[in-house]
């Protein structure tokens, strides 16, 4: 293979019950694949705020699920969470003890987002660089 040549991402892809306790199952399964990688705590965390808004906060905490998908490429961590929709509450204001871990996420990751609506259903993602940010 060439030296220019990357290898191809790492992806993986789970459905996880909308409970407290499956949300430290999504961040272990996460730590493994990240296994040894800089920026593994970062993801964790910032996964670990989005699968407890998908299972305290959206629909999916009513019997459903969300569904946690993570890509790890050359320089770049990406994951998204899936929940089935319902209403969405910005950010808490700085100061406030609640609501902040849409501010976590953002101060950790070099882009977020969030698409879907609470019809169909919202994906929140996130993208890490290689290397944590301290």
């Amino acid at each position: 293979m060439p030296e220019s040549a990357t290898a191809p991402p790492l992806a993986w892809s789970r459905t996880f019950p909308a409970s407290p306790e499956q949300v430290r199952a999504a961040r272990r399964s996460l730590a493994r694949m990240l296994d040894g990688h800089p920026a593994a705590d970062d993801a964790a965390l910032c996964l670990s705020e989005l699968a407890t808004n998908a299972a305290t906060h959206s629909r999916s905490r009513d019997g459903g699920h969300f569904t946690v998908r993570a890509q790890l490429s050359a320089g770049c961590i990406r994951v998204e969470v899936r929940d089935q929709g319902g209403r969405w509450t910005p950010p808490a204001p700085a100061g406030d003890q609640h609501g902040r871990g849409l501010l976590i996420v953002a101060s950790l990751a070099r882009d977020w987002g969030i698409t879907g609506d609470s019809h169909s259903g919202r994906t929140v993602w996130f993208e890490i660089d290689g290397q944590p940010r301290r």
